[in-house]
């Protein structure tokens, strides 16, 4: 009886974690049928299992939430708040008594009575009241003993390493095929023992999250506040002991979010946001850990509050406190005994807190980290190890050093070779444009300051160097790495707290070497270089989608003028020296000559006397013009108000970027500028006459503005429109459309023939020939 009853505790209490959301759920949507059928089943279950395991309360409760679900399913009742709160007060009251089963404790049953009337029809509305907090004895078996399952898991991580240096020897020497063979089988069934044993510790994350909504439901409530709330990356996958370990810190973060960040509605209202808050709880896995990051767009942290609440209560020493950066100064908020309220509730305001929090995170060997935007809202991302774990990986190195990348982060990996693959420098940052893909360029020996084989300590010469396309949640990024050595499967821990502090790194392995080695964390890395992904989020709430676009990233130049102006980096192909000895001004046009083509160059200003000049060189994807600048300062983020110019002309406006006035260069107004008119690549026959007037005056007319010119009747289509010379006969094969020229001015009576000399009046003609008019 004993195992049927902690059978029943445990199937009960993991169906109640996740039934709290599907009632706050049912209660937004009442015409949801599917989460009614869910409740419904629950305390049907619950019901048929205390008959059985003789629990009277347990069975009393549970009938009732059951006939009221009933009257609901048949229609006879309404789900209304009075209704919802009266079901979740009974599921509440479901679990405290669960978990006095399981710990032994005595409950009192006086107040039992009353979940029960609040059932009625005709009851009086009754004030919810959070669940008491049951002290909750954390399960340590599933099916199996945890510390059985260790025993398993560090067993298959020793065959792991046997079987990869068993590998690594077999490879040096001739192997008998059915050697071979034999090890094949070993490595598939090794495989799938290791994927079977992982598994038995992970839990899905739903785990942790699916009390959330009604958490968060009954905090606002409380609170008279109004929060939304977003859960994505349920499906991640956590070891079952971590996600007993991270429920409480992650319900303090979630509380405080509600009741420190987010603001009422009215100062919501105030500060031109809207009534309900909004909060993002999500989680996804980068290498050996975890991010679990809970974002709201409340009123952020008030820094200087908190110096003033640390010097006030004497917490840190002044001088300390003058020496802090920004970093430093938020992180006072996990400082033991300091809280920015001055009064305290039931939910906040004691000073204990997030000291606690970042105490119980450390010990299981993760971190926290904040991103505060006064008036904006906070964001915290805890890394959590996913402790012992066996994944395939990449070994790359950067000069005498090894590093293992996990397999699923890399996309693929490439030489920079010829203009399919190459690397440029815009301002300050490097940029790797792969089969015209541009991505933002991390050099690994340059971020972890190692002296590569040439290629990572500023060579500037870039051909050969190998690039690692690494994929992240925000955004994709190229990785400059010396060489790749090998592909293992690695059994992977968590490194030291201050190594995994560094953010750059997901853990440390041993291959079959015996050479420790740390994993990379690609988006960690991301991180660190300070790389930024444009990207555009879409959040849908009360049935209105609100678009959310990041700043578009632009490069700060100085212009020969002198003027500070700006570009967006989209429109930049590459930045790049060039002599002024490839300039010349030909044809009423300043062009620059490079790589065997003529390039339109535009400049603010007269190059001057100078040998060589910094040219930006621009394109749309099918022109291509250069601008002549004085020279790169940085990449920046263009803000999103632009002042718009008094009238025409190349500037698009003027932003404020660090305080200054910067002019925003138009690039539509440039490659409009190099627009050409006519039909691009409309096939024009010319009827020669012999005296080679058309080919001498009018082809190269034509082909300057946009048509594809030929001298001979076209053999595999007619022409788009055929030029001839007074009456010659145009066979309807060789030409859709006949314009006839004519070399007296004055037409002659009837005539529909063009003056030859007529430029306007020809071009005009070509156009209504071909349907561009």
């Amino acid at each position: 009886m004993d195992d049927l009853l902690q059978e029943f505790i445990a199937e009960t209490r993991e169906t109640l974690e996740a039934l709290s959301g599907e009632i706050v759920a049912w209660e937004a949507d009442p015409t949801d049928r599917a989460r009614l059928d869910a409740i419904f089943r629950f305390v049907h279950t619950v019901k048929g299992s205390c008959g059985f395991l003789d629990l009277p309360r347990l069975a009393r409760l549970s009938h009732a939430a059951e006939d009221v679900l009933a009257a609901v399913r048949d229609g006879k009742r309404i789900p209304d708040t009075a209704l919802v709160n009266a079901v979740l007060a009974i599921v509440d009251r479901i679990g405290e008594i669960v978990e006095a089963i399981d710990s032994g404790a005595a409950l009192d049953d006086s107040s039992e009575d009353l979940l029960i009337a609040a059932l009625a029809e005709d009851a009086r509305p009754m004030v919810h009241a959070q669940p008491a907090n049951m002290p909750r004895t954390n399960s340590r078996s599933v099916r199996l003993n945890v510390d059985l399952l260790d025993r398993m898991m560090s067993g298959m991580s020793e065959m792991v390493l046997a079987r990869n240096e068993l590998a690594r020897r077999l490879r040096d020497e001739a192997v008998d095929p059915l050697v071979e063979a034999a090890l094949e089988r070993l490595s598939l069934t090794v495989a799938e023992m290791r994927d079977t044993v992982t598994r038995t510790r992970m839990q899905k994350i739903d785990a942790l999250f699916s009390a959330l909504p009604r958490m968060v439901r009954d905090t606002a409530g409380e609170l008279g506040k109004q929060v939304a709330l977003s859960v994505d990356g349920a499906d991640v996958e956590l070891d079952r002991e971590m996600i007993e370990l991270m429920r409480d810190p992650l319900v303090h973060i979630i509380r405080n979010a509600v009741d420190h960040g987010i603001e009422s509605p009215a100062d919501r209202k105030a500060a031109g946001k809207r009534e309900a808050g909004r909060l993002i709880v999500s989680a996804r896995q980068s290498g050996n850990q975890i991010l679990i990051e809970v974002a709201d767009d409340g009123c952020g942290i008030d820094v200087d509050r908190l110096v003033a609440k640390a010097r006030q209560q004497k917490l840190v020493p002044e001088a300390d406190l003058a020496r802090m950066d920004a970093a430093a100064k938020l992180d006072l908020i996990f400082h033991p005994g300091l809280s920015s309220r001055d009064t305290v509730t039931a939910i906040s305001g004691r000073g204990v807190g997030m000291d606690v929090v970042r105490s119980n995170i450390e010990h299981i060997g993760g971190r926290i980290q904040l991103s505060s935007q006064p008036g904006r809202g906070l964001t915290i991302v805890i890394y959590v190890p996913l402790t012992l774990s066996i994944m395939s990986t990449i070994v790359v190195g950067v000069g005498d050093q090894r590093f293992a990348i996990a397999r699923q982060s890399v996309d693929e990996i490439l030489r920079v070779r010829g203009e399919a693959v190459r690397i440029d420098t815009i301002g300050d940052a490097q940029v790797a444009t792969v089969r015209g893909r541009r991505l933002p360029l991390v050099s690994l020996g340059q971020l972890l300051d190692i002296a590569g084989d040439g290629d990572n300590n500023g060579d500037s010469d870039e051909a050969g160097r190998t690039l690692a396309i690494i994929s992240t949640r925000d955004g994709d990024y190229a990785l400059a790495i010396d060489h790749v050595i090998d592909t293992e499967e690695l059994v992977v821990k968590p490194a030291t707290p201050a190594v995994m502090a560094t953010g750059v790194y997901a853990g440390q392995t041993l291959p079959d070497s015996g050479l420790p080695m740390l994993l990379l964390d690609g988006a960690g890395i991301a991180t660190v270089a300070g790389l930024r992904f444009l990207r555009t989020a879409a959040i849908e709430e009360d049935g209105v989608a609100e678009d959310s676009v990041e700043a578009v990233p632009a490069l700060l130049f100085e212009d020969l003028d002198g003027q500070r102006r700006a570009l967006p980096l989209a429109a930049i192909d590459r930045v790049e020296p060039v002599s002024t000895d490839a300039i010349r001004l030909t044809a009423g046009q300043w062009r620059l000559a490079i790589g065997g083509a003529l390039v339109p160059l535009y400049s603010a200003a007269a190059i001057g006397d100078r040998a060589e000049v910094p040219v930006l060189r621009l394109t749309d994807g099918t022109t291509e013009i250069a601008y002549a600048i004085h020279e790169p300062i940085e990449i920046v983020q263009l803000p999103a108000e632009v002042a718009p110019p008094r009238g025409p002309g190349p500037i698009a406006g003027v932003v404020m970027i660090d305080g200054e006035q910067v002019e925003l260069l138009d690039a539509h107004a440039l490659f409009a500028g190099e627009a050409r008119p006519g039909s691009q690549e409309r096939l024009c026959w010319l009827q020669a006459d012999g005296s080679g007037w058309m080919e001498t005056f009018l082809r190269p007319m034509l082909e300057a503005s946009g048509y594809r010119c030929v001298t001979q009747p076209p053999r595999d289509a007619p022409a788009d429109v055929a030029l001839t010379m007074d009456d010659a006969v145009i066979a309807p094969a060789a030409a859709r459309n006949v314009v006839r020229l004519r070399r007296d001015i004055v037409a002659p009576p009837g005539g529909s023939s063009i003056y030859r000399y007529d430029r306007a009046g020809l071009l005009d003609a070509l156009a209504r020939a071909v349907g561009d008019r």
